[in-house]
């Protein structure tokens, strides 16, 4: 029997409840929801009881959060209209004042570096303040607003790390080749000397420093394919293997905050895997696994770490947030971010690992609309964004509101997307609309071939690398999908690359410029311009619906305007919908609804699906 058509509003508004963070003293939950239909910061006591807002945004909303150390404020990143040069806000409990702006600087972007338990009225930021196109590190008294400059970027910096005293001692910065260095200094202020280099497929990402300070706990694939979790000593660089997984790279290691230990390390196969390192950590952990079947991440815990506010990532039961005490192994449920959506409405998402025509394993995600049987169904190729990034288990609200509306959605782990190895990484390299494109292809026939998708109701939608991936598929393979959405899109890999944001330019070598080409060479351009989808426009003839954010500073409005008016300069009639008062993704909820509802009506219309609205 099919599901109920579920509202949009109900996948796409606000959450409930989303977001939850535990104060210092662990008495009190903060979490995000709505406010007069903008969600805010609300409290409320971890035994339960009444809610308060403690903000009042009344623009775009409050999308993260975390408290300071001593408990006395909230932090919270914003901007504006979604150009992406966040502010740091800080808003004190019980002070009936409107939020201070610890960054109010106009066009600069900040992003939180660590709340130093040693201070706990101070944080370290990172700010392009004094170059726009370079990230130095800043520390911010939260009383007084003063901000101090501790770390000036030579040029090649690409992140900071302070130590665990909140100092700025070590940081990785590129080669001009698009390799990686690990820079220590011995005290904050001092010259920065590199301690280890790898090339640009070892990784080398530094987590956290040591318990004493002496060494780091960093992600290397130094002679492996997958990363691994190491230790890297200070003074020689010598790197000692820790811990690894027999299939998947290292996700982050788990650290504690009160002691700078190492408990235990993460990683992602199909579903979360943890390896614990730490007695208790092992003990407290099995427990918490026993409260729901979703895959827990430690959303926040008190300064003492005695509790823990656990979320829940589900396919089927978004968000199941628990408060945990460590002590007695009690546990209180807190909330759910979308209760009005019933589990056995909701379609289970089930990994498929299928094999692309050269050999390689995808891990992709197959989701089924609620009593349907798995023959030839209308089906999406939902292609995520990045490219370096992938899909994961768990609930995904696009996926389930296509499951709702009668499609099977396809989720493809490409070559390229991060987490399966290096050599699956790389083997992406200049292969945007090549092999990359193939992966999803060969996903789309095993679809096919297996009966559960009718090759004549396939459609495919992305965002991002996934937008212009559905126009790679309308030019490049024009007679595979019956419809196509391209949400923020690229057209051109040219114009998108000369139009990045100057903070960008120092991350080109490494990714772009490495995987894609660069520009400024002549026979990088040529292939370029080959891979882009705009100078093939005159092969659409599948029907397309473009959505853009006016001020999305990664892909520009230019890139889905360009390619809607070669297409109306042909007379091919294209939907294009665009929101001036977003970025690279929308974020008020009349915004989210509008672009799901076109959606809704375009695969309705060309593939046959339900709908909410009168086609």
């Amino acid at each position: 029997m099919a599901a109920p058509l579920i509202p949009l509003r109900h996948f796409f508004d606000n959450p409930g409840r989303a977001g939850g963070r535990l104060s210092p003293d662990g008495e009190t939950v903060s979490y995000l929801a709505p406010r007069d239909g903008v969600l805010n910061v609300w409290l409320e006591r971890a035994e339960g009881g009444p809610a308060r807002p403690i903000t009042d945004d009344r623009e775009r909303g409050v999308r993260s959060h975390m408290w300071t150390r001593d408990g006395r404020g909230i932090l919270y990143p914003m901007d504006r209209g979604g150009d992406e040069n966040h502010h740091i806000l800080l808003v004190e409990v019980g002070d009936p004042r409107p939020p201070r702006d610890l960054t109010p600087f106009a066009g600069v972007r900040a992003g939180l570096l660590a709340a130093p338990r040693a201070t706990p009225r101070e944080i370290v930021v990172a700010m392009n303040l004094r170059d726009r196109s370079e990230f130095d590190a800043y520390r911010v008294t939260l009383a007084t607003g003063r901000i101090e400059l501790v770390a000036q970027n030579p040029g090649n910096v690409l992140s900071w790390l302070p130590d665990r005293e909140g100092r700025v001692r070590a940081a990785r910065a590129q080669s001009p080749e698009g390799d990686f260095e690990l820079l220590v200094a011995e005290s904050e202020g001092e010259p920065f000397r590199v301690i280890a280099r790898y090339p640009n497929e070892d990784g080398g990402h530094a987590y956290a420093f040591t318990p004493e300070g002496d060494a780091l706990w960093v992600g290397s694939a130094k002679g492996a394919d997958r990363a691994r979790l190491v230790r890297v000593d200070l003074a020689t660089g010598e790197e000692t293997l820790i811990d690894q997984d027999e299939v998947a790279d290292l996700g982050s290691p788990i650290v504690s905050d009160l002691t700078g230990e190492l408990l235990g390390a993460a990683y992602r196969r199909d579903r979360l895997v943890v390896h614990a390192f730490d007695e208790r950590f092992a003990r407290d952990w099995d427990a918490v696994r026993q409260l729901h079947s979703g895959d827990p991440a430690l959303a926040g815990q008190d300064s003492a770490e005695s509790s823990w506010l656990v979320t829940f990532d589900d396919d089927r039961d978004p968000g199941a947030t628990y408060l945990f005490r460590r002590d007695s192994s009690e546990s209180r449920f807190i909330f759910r971010t979308r209760p009005w959506l019933r589990p056995e409405d909701l379609a289970p998402m089930r990994p498929v690992t299928i094999t692309s025509r050269d050999g390689l394993a995808l891990h992709s995600y197959l989701t089924v609309p609620v009593g349907a049987p798995e023959r030839s169904l209308a089906g999406v190729l939902l292609v995520h964004g990045g490219p370096w990034a992938r899909d994961v288990w768990g609930y995904d609200a696009e996926a389930q509101f296509l499951a709702n509306r009668g499609y099977a959605v396809l989720q493809v782990n490409y070559r390229g997307s991060t987490g399966f190895g290096k050599a699956f990484r790389h083997a992406a390299e200049r292969e945007f609309a090549g092999r990359m494109h193939d992966d999803l292809i060969d996903v789309a026939r095993w679809a096919t071939e297996q009966g559960i998708v009718d090759p004549d109701r396939l459609g495919i939608y992305g965002g991002s690398y996934g937008g212009y991936a559905a126009l790679v598929g309308v030019t490049f393979t024009p007679d595979v999908f019956a419809a196509a959405v391209s949400y923020v899109g690229p057209s051109s890999l040219v114009s998108l690359m000369r139009s990045f944001p100057p903070y960008w330019r120092p991350f080109l070598a490494s990714t772009w410029h490495r995987y894609v080409g660069d520009p400024e060479s002549p026979d990088d351009l040529a292939d370029m311009e080959a891979r882009s989808p705009l100078n093939r426009v005159d092969d659409i003839r599948t029907p397309l619906l473009v959505i853009q954010g006016a001020n999305d500073p990664r892909v520009t409005k230019r890139e889905s305007d360009q390619i809607v008016e070669a297409l109306r300069r042909r007379g091919i009639d294209v939907e294009y919908i665009v929101k001036d008062d977003e970025g690279h993704g929308f974020v008020k909820p009349e915004n989210r609804l509008d672009a799901y509802a076109a959606i809704e009506r375009f695969f309705a219309r060309h593939l046959g699906g339900r709908s909410e609205q009168a086609i």
